[in-house]
This record gives structure tokens, sequence and C-alpha cells, in this order.
């Protein structure tokens, strides 16, 4: 037999225990006025029932709402389009929550512009999540406006010594460790430079990234030597030219690792250079273009974050926070998925 058990309502609740539903309501949100024998009827047919509150029913009973605001960076970054798209997916489950989402866009990567944003912003919402640029400008702006009353929350990248409520995003030094980790493993053992492309070590997850790949390939690979990170601000055409002059300069180059983004420029100078398939080539996120370089066999790995889960956790975070409901910390952990030619989805 198939088919779910409907959900108890209040006026399920009032007809158990044979009293009005405001005094259901009076019981359910300890308010004063109702005898205890009353009480007793009224919480023993909660119990029987197994009657649940619908906060959406109560906001909308009392006529209330929240408003979110998701910050998110401009620029060409794929990765970044495809949270963007799950934001607006996400938005439409927190309508029927009764909460409402814009979602704007900023260059991260200028502190004064991201902090400026935050701080115009933060009054006229109940919560925001931000990606959030670990620079001490950004940090105060946080302060500011949860001190306002608005719950901020980080996404993809922390800013963890401000007063944010929660980190949405993997473990990015532990995901720095595992792309070194590919590295060591896929060179076999070859000797010569590896080369690593970051957005802007100001992000911490790049920076965290970046040392957790260093430390794992100065320990356990001392024959390989990883160059000093230069930074292509996640640009396409500035990590094509950054990828380009590490080839000329260094013929022993036989990694590169990239932090961020930028990925379609990596891949055309490799396969340009007729490098692809001698240099091991290791980057982040799933997208139709790392997509296609794995395929080509010119890119080794991405080391994956699920877009999805994170706008929905970060909405889930926000919404619970505002509500005062609990949340479930296993559901809200982002796994690092790992991503070769041979396991595509």
């Amino acid at each position: 037999m198939s088919g779910s058990i409907a959900r108890a309502t209040l006026e399920d609740v009032a007809r158990e225990a044979g009293v009005s539903l405001a005094t259901v309501d009076r019981v359910i949100n300890r308010r004063p006025g109702v005898r205890e024998r009353t009480v007793a009827r009224v919480e023993a047919a909660i119990n029987k029932l197994s009657y649940r509150p619908d906060p959406a029913a109560a906001r909308l009973a009392r006529n209330r709402s929240f408003r979110f605001c998701f910050v998110l960076p401009t620029g060409t970054n794929t990765f970044m389009g495809q949270l963007a798209e799950q934001v607006r997916q996400t938005a439409e489950w927190l309508a029927v929550q009764r909460a409402f989402v814009e979602v704007l866009h900023v260059d991260v990567f200028v502190p004064d512009e991201l902090a400026a944003t935050l701080e115009r912003i933060g009054p006229g919402y109940d919560g925001i999540a931000t990606i959030a640029l670990d620079h001490p400008r950004v940090r105060a702006a946080i302060d500011d406006v949860v001190s306002q009353g608005t719950v901020v929350v980080t996404l993809v990248s922390d800013a963890p010594t401000s007063s944010r409520l929660h980190y949405v995003g993997i473990d990015n030094t532990a995901a720095g460790r595992t792309a070194g980790s590919l590295m060591g493993r896929f060179l076999g053992g070859r000797a010569g430079k590896v080369a690593v492309i970051a957005g802007s070590l100001s992000l911490r997850d790049h920076a965290e990234r970046h040392f957790g790949f260093t430390q794992v390939l100065s320990t356990e690979y001392p024959a390989l030597s990883v160059l000093p990170a230069r930074e292509g601000r996640d640009d396409s055409d500035r990590t094509r030219e950054l990828t380009r002059a590490l080839l000329a300069e260094h013929p022993d180059l036989v990694g590169v690792y990239t932090v961020g983004a930028g990925n379609r420029g990596i891949g055309a100078a490799l396969e340009a250079d007729g490098r692809g398939a001698e240099v091991v080539w290791i980057g982040h996120e799933l997208t139709p273009h790392t997509r296609r370089f794995l395929v080509r066999g010119v890119m080794a790995a991405a080391i994956n974050q699920d877009a999805g889960h994170e706008a929905r956790s970060a909405a889930r975070i926000l919404l619970a926070h505002c509500s005062g409901e609990p949340l479930m910390p296993d559901q809200e952990r982002i796994r690092i998925d790992i991503f070769i030619r041979d396991n595509l989805p």
C-alpha cells in the first residue's frame, strides 16, 4: 500500500482536545490565560497526533516574511555562474517559506567594494549570504552588519574571525592537500616544477588550498618543486597568458594546479603548446569547460564542490536562524568530490 500519512493540523489538535483554535495557539506559544487541565488536554492531543508546527504557516498567520540577499562575484567564473543559477532555483523554494531572495554581483577581489556593498545593503535584509574576502575591511563590514541585526553566512570562501554565523563550503585546506596527493601520484616519481595559478590569495579558500597543496608536495614529494603562486583573478584571458609564460619560462614544468577558476585559459594554453598530455593539470569545479578538458585528457582531475548543495544549505541556515528552528549539522556539511575522466556524472 503506497501513500503518506497526512500531517496533523492545528484544527486536528483542537478537535482532539475539544478546544478552540485560539486555545491551541495559546498553549503552543506558551501564552498565559489557559487552565492547567486544558493545557494538559492540548499537550496530550499534540503527542497523540504527533503534531509539528508548520513554520511557513505560522509566518503566514502572523503576516511575517524574510528578505535574504546573496552577494556573488562579477566576472566569467563558470562555477559562480552555476552557483547563481542554483540560488535562483533555491529562491523558488524559499518563496514558499515566505522568504524572498535577491542576488547582487560585486567584484569580490576588491575589499573596499565588497565591504561597501555589505554595509549599504545590510539594514535592508534579514540575512545575507556572501562570498567573503578575508580582509580587515570586509571583516569589519560583516561585524557592523551583524551588530545591526542582520545575520551573515559566508559562502565558498570564509572570513572566520568575523561575526558571521556559519561558513558554507568545503574544507579548502583538505581540498588543497587532496590536489597535492593527486599531483604526486599522477606524476609517478617524475621530477620537475609545478605551477600554481590562483584567483587571489586574499581569498581564504584560495590561500588554504595553496597551503594544503604545498604542504603535501614539500613533505611527501621532494622531487617536485612548487613555483611561487601567480594570480589570475579567475579570468580566462589572464590565466591563459600566465600559463603561456610559465610554459615558456620552465621547460621542466611537469604540473599545473589551478586553485581557482580561469580554466578555459589554462586548458587553451596547454593545448596550444602541445603539452596537454605531458603536463599534469589538476583544478577545481566540474563545469562544462573542465568536463571537456577531462574528456580530452588535458585535465587530469577536478576537485568539486556541489553548487546546488551550497545554495540550499545557505538558504536553510538563514531561514532556520531567522525562524528560530533547529539545524541538522550533517545535512549542511559540504563534501569534496573528485572527478576524473572515468567517473564523470
